[in-house]
This record gives C-alpha cells, structure tokens and sequence, in this order.
C-alpha cells in the first residue's frame, strides 16, 4: 500500500509563503533544498508525517495561474471558530464559516483561507464526517 508523504505547490516567494504557513497552521521547515534553477522547502508539524513542498522557480518573476480547478489542501483542527478568529485577528484572508448540512444533518464545520499565492486551504473542524481523523 501507498502512503502518502508530501503535496507540493508552485510558490512565487518563498519566505512569504513560510511565513503564512507558519502564522496560519504552526508549520514549520522541515528541510529545505537548494538548487542553482529551484529552491524545495517541507514544512510539516508534529500532527501529521505529511508534509507540504513548496517550489520556487528562481528565474520566475509572475505568479502562477492557478487555473479554474478546484484542487485544494485540508486540514483539520480542533475549533474552526477558534482558528477562524485567530487567523482573522493576524489579517490572514479568510473566508465564511460554513455549516454544511445539505439534507439537515451537519456534515462538516469548515472555512477556506487564501495563502500569498491565491492557493485554497479548506480548514475542517474534527468530528465531521470528511476529517478522516
């Protein structure tokens, strides 16, 4: 069987990216490599062996184009609200807490939040049917 390690997503600056990523879910360098073209950071936290690759194309000077996919990363967390307030008091960009309950039953408690390069980070709250936790 499989299992998964890492995601990587294409970042513009690198810094700015460590910084949020830090700010908004406590993640923090796990290793970084250095090539002469590209730079690779893996940042993960003690919740999880799963990490996430951000690249940096050195000699790139616009943002990429995420296209009009839905591709995403989630995390979970113990209190949406809690950390839904905590990142908006950080000016961090948030979207709407959402009670998802299509047929009158609540399935998930979540929220997205944008990260510098526009990616979506969908924050579940634990106990909900998709927080696989």
């Amino acid at each position: 069987m499989a299992k998964m390690i890492h995601s990587c997503i294409r970042v513009l600056d690198d810094a700015k990216s460590i910084a949020w990523y830090a700010d908004a879910f406590g993640l923090k360098v796990a290793d970084q490599l250095d090539f002469p073209n590209f730079r690779l950071t893996y940042l993960s936290n003690a919740e999880s062996g799963f990490e996430l690759e951000l690249t940096v194309n050195k000699d790139r000077t616009e943002p990429y184009n995420l296209g009009d996919g839905y591709g995403h990363l989630a995390v979970v967390v113990d209190s949406a609200d809690q950390l839904h307030a905590e990142m908006s008091s950080k000016g961090l960009e948030v979207g709407k807490l959402i009670d998802f309950a299509p047929a009158g039953d609540l399935i998930a408690r979540f929220f997205f939040a944008t990260d510098p390069d526009g990616y979506q980070i969908e924050v579940i709250q634990k106990g909900g049917r998709f927080d696989s936790v």
